[in-house]
């Protein structure tokens, strides 16, 4: 027994030993380390925008502790790389140290002011290099990053205390300060072109009785709690086109986050929200991609006007971490409309309003978080400060040859509150619909399916064989349900779906045409 213990006590103290020694001996590095990467690309960054934080290891895999005589960026201090080791930033390093068979991290980032480069078509591709050692024993690791030419709208700052310049609102007559940075557009940014992507830090405010014109091709792109605002009879209009090339795009108008890695292409959340404020009048969205957002679109009022606060047509949302709309007591006219992937309703017609949605598609399949609200949401009411509730008209909400639909159960919600001569009109017409009630928990006229006057020519609960909801490609297939089961008068009035194919002969439910998946693209 005691040679048992005298054996542990014994392989106890060399462990200890060991793992605390400090008598490591380092020579000089030999020119054999190895690399996680032989080029760090920065993916595409805006001028003068700081990338994301790139990660380079370096491998030692040697038995032998080294020291590295120097890491340092080959253009030294004038390199528009910056790097970090151990923590310590810099762009030269000397006498690093890596113990036999272990690696250290250099994290690697970029701000580049392209008005320095050369151009070349508004991008430019800016290298450098990483060198470890030097001589005979000198080893590199490329650097890349593409630069991108922009247009900047941001909110000033005051050069004396730093304060970054906040709306000031005019809301229904009444002047209200905010929290909110930004400002209004000057009268020589109410055109956004196709020259250059537009970066916009804050919000941008389109000011009263102004327009805010964006072209085809235009590209927006907003920094993390940014937006655009359109004020009191003021108008926004997105004036995309058709593009036959359904990979380039060339012609649509595209709103997304600034971060251009590819990490961020679907990350919901990025922005905040397209917000039409009550007031603000005739507002147009054509052939347009809003993705990425708090919300996509935010309508507030004027659900009453002759001509309808938004029409939106040939457009696509998505990851939209709230809402893909949101209508608040307003009036929304869309065609050929597809949204998906919202972290609470792909739309949203609240607190009353006039809602018309025709051959749309509307479909969630939220999975970044558990959802509570279903695909489309109607109701008319809300709450005071005080907390008393205000009920308002919901004067029409027609939804005709649409596609309802997600992985919930049930995919729409009529959250009346009943009041004598409040109108809560709605309809569903030759609509593909998901609404598995197993519990009964909807009951009433509103969710009676034989009515007519609120349900007629409906399917209920069949396959939309969507291409992959989950990457927001909801061109439907050969299996879908919604095949051929539109209503004539509908498709006439709107003769082409979103891809610019014709509908009349045969309309099906929803956005898109079904088409015969290849054999690689079957869900």
């Amino acid at each position: 027994m005691k040679r048992y213990l005298y054996f542990f006590i014994t392989l106890t103290f060399l462990t200890l030993w060991s793992s605390c020694r400090e008598d490591f001996e380092f020579s000089p590095s030999t020119g054999s380390l190895q690399f996680s990467k032989d080029t760090v690309y920065l993916d595409t960054v805006f001028t003068e925008t700081s990338s994301s934080t790139y990660n380079l290891k370096v491998y030692n895999k040697s038995d032998d502790d080294i020291t590295i005589p120097s890491v340092r960026l080959a253009l030294g201090d004038a390199s528009n790389y910056r790097l970090s080791i151990d923590g310590i930033p810099g762009k030269r390093f000397e006498d690093i140290e890596i113990q036999a068979n272990d690696s250290l991290f250099v994290f690697v980032e970029s701000t580049i002011d392209i008005n320095t480069l050369p151009s070349l078509d508004g991008t430019f591709l800016y290298t450098d290099q990483i060198e470890f050692d030097a001589g005979s024993n000198l080893q590199s690791v490329e650097l890349v990053t593409l630069v991108q030419d922009a247009v900047f709208i941001f909110p000033d700052r005051d050069d004396a205390t730093k304060v970054i310049e906040t709306l000031t609102l005019n809301i229904n007559g009444e002047i209200v300060e905010t929290d909110l940075e930004g400002r209004e557009l000057s009268p020589s940014e109410l055109t956004f072109t196709n020259d250059k992507p537009y970066v916009i830090y804050g919000f941008a405010a389109v000011p009263e009785n102004k327009t805010l014109n964006i072209e085809a091709g235009a590209r927006i792109h907003f920094h993390e709690n940014s937006g655009i605002m359109v004020l009191n009879n003021a108008s926004l209009k997105v004036n995309g086109a058709f593009s036959n090339d359904q990979e380039l795009l060339e012609n649509e108008v595209i709103f997304e986050g600034n971060r251009l890695e590819p990490n961020f292409s679907e990350i919901p959340g990025q922005w905040w929200a397209i917000w039409l404020f009550d007031g603000s009048v005739n507002n147009s969205i054509n052939y347009a991609t809003i993705k990425n957002a708090t919300a996509g679109i935010i309508s507030d009022g004027n659900p009453s006007e002759v001509n309808d606060k938004l029409t939106i047509t040939n457009t696509k949302i998505y990851n939209s971490s709230s809402y893909g709309i949101l209508g608040r007591n307003t009036s929304i006219h869309g065609e050929n409309v597809v949204i998906n992937n919202s972290g609470l309703s792909s739309f949203a017609g609240t607190i009353g309003g006039k809602y018309n949605f025709t051959h749309s598609t509307l479909a969630n399949y939220w999975n970044y978080s558990f959802r509570q609200f279903p695909t489309v949401l109607l109701n008319n009411y809300t709450f005071d400060e005080d907390g008393n509730i205000l009920i308002a008209e919901l004067a029409e909400a027609n939804f005709n040859n649409c596609i309802i639909y997600g992985d919930e159960n049930v995919e729409f919600t009529l959250d009346e509150v009943e009041e004598d001569n409040v109108d809560f009109n709605f309809k569903f017409t030759n609509c593909l619909i998901r609404f598995n009630d197993h519990n009964d928990e909807f009951e009433g006229e509103n969710y009676d399916f034989t009515n007519t006057t609120h349900y007629e020519n409906n399917i209920f609960n069949e396959e939309p064989d969507f291409k992959d909801p989950n990457s927001n490609q909801m061109i439907i297939g050969d299996e879908s349900a919604g095949i051929n089961a539109g209503n004539s008068t509908y498709a006439t009035r709107i003769p082409f779906d979103i891809l610019n194919v014709s509908r009349i002969a045969a309309p099906d439910l929803g956005a898109y045409q079904h088409i015969t998946f290849e054999e690689d693209e079957t869900p």
